[in-house]
Order: structure tokens, then sequence, then C-alpha cells
């Protein structure tokens, strides 16, 4: 029983580390020995469900306690994400990493060894392969504007002219300036698009006072 229970986690901590030392060379929070602890805490909590049904007879949920796992890693994936000023989101694909080493971990305790060498072997070709791939997904970049205005009706119909070019309003703040109103609104452009063309026609609506571009 114990040289199983030493191969089973000692597979869990190769599959869980080689996981995260792709996070560690990217130098990210949650590297090599977070993935390994992980994935091998996942392997013996499934373990332990396992041996309180078989071995010691006792009433249990075999399942339950691999779902609070996969529950339970979400407050630890959470910890990994922030939000930079830009404002954009940073550590989703190792927060995922990190779910997906629990995950392992879980089928390996429950002896399911096939789903654990798949799921690593697709966790590695999705940060390591497809990363590449992602360089040629054409997206275009967003950007932030500020727009002077007197009247609401302008910025209505700023907007509008904005949404009917294919420009999605990520944000928008509007704050009280002297005479009149000023809006900084961030814009995702989901086809490329001619600025100067944006910039004139705006600034030609009735009641558009001013408008610049703000570099972020």
């Amino acid at each position: 029983m114990f040289i199983i229970i030493l191969a089973l986690v000692g597979l869990a901590f190769l599959l869980g580390g080689g996981i995260g030392l792709e996070r560690s060379f990217k130098n990210r929070s949650a590297g090599f020995r977070t993935h390994i602890l992980v994935t091998s805490a996942a392997c013996v909590a499934s373990m332990t469900g396992l041996y309180i049904y078989l071995n010691l007879k006792m009433p249990s949920d075999i399942s339950r306690i691999g779902a609070l796992i996969v529950s339970g890693l979400g407050f630890i994936g959470a910890g990994t994400i922030i939000v930079t000023k830009k404002p954009k989101v940073k550590g989703l694909t190792t927060a995922a990493g990190l779910w997906a080493s629990g995950i392992v971990g879980v089928a390996i305790g429950a002896g399911f060894y096939e789903g654990a060498a798949i799921a690593t072997f697709v966790v590695l070709l999705a940060q390591i392969l497809f990363r590449y791939a992602e360089q040629y997904i054409r997206t275009m970049p967003e950007f932030e504007i500020t727009v002077r205005y007197q009247d609401r009706c302008a910025l209505d119909e700023a907007m509008r002219y904005c949404k009917d070019h294919r420009l999605a309003i990520l944000n928008l703040r509007v704050t009280e300036d002297m005479n009149d109103y000023k809006a900084e609104i961030t814009l995702l452009p989901k086809l490329r698009i001619d600025e100067t063309r944006l910039f004139d026609h705006i600034r030609k609506i009735p009641g558009i006072t001013d408008i610049n571009k703000v570099n972020i």
C-alpha cells in the first residue's frame, strides 16, 4: 500500500511540476513549487476519500472531496489574477493552470491515470504551443479618447457613432469641467478604423467642443 501511495504522489509531483515549470520560466507568481503542492495535495485528498470508503468502511461520498478541491482552488487562482493600470487582466492562464493541476491530482488519486496524463499534455500544449499561435490572431488595441461637450445629446450621438462603426465602449467616465463636461471613453475597435476620420466626425457634432486621444 505504501509503495502504491508513494508512486501516485510521485506521479502527481512529476505532472504538476511539468505544468509549473513552464510557469516558472515565465516568472509567474504561481510557479514550479506551487503547482507541485496543488497537484500532490489534491492527489492525497482524492485518495483519502477512497481510503475512508474502502478501508474504514465508513459512509462517505467519494466524489465530495474532489468537488471541494475543485471549488477551493478558485480562491488560490484568484490570488494570481491582477488588474493592471491600462486596465488589463493578467494571471488568468496561471489561475487556470492551477485549477487544472488540481484536477490532475484528483484524477491520479482516483486511479484515472490516462485522464491525468492527457490533461497534463493538453495544459502544456495550451501554455507553450498555443501561446505562439495567439500572436497570429489579429486584435486591435484599445484606446481612450477625451470628449468635451456642452449638451448630453451630443455625447449620446458621439457614442452612437462609435457603436455604429464597430467600436465597443469598455469604459465611460463623465466629469464636470468649468463651463462644459468631459467624458473619458475607452474604446475597443472590432475592425481597423481611420482615427482621423473618427475624430473629425465627432468634432463636427453640435455640442462637442473638443476631442483628444489619450495614450494608455
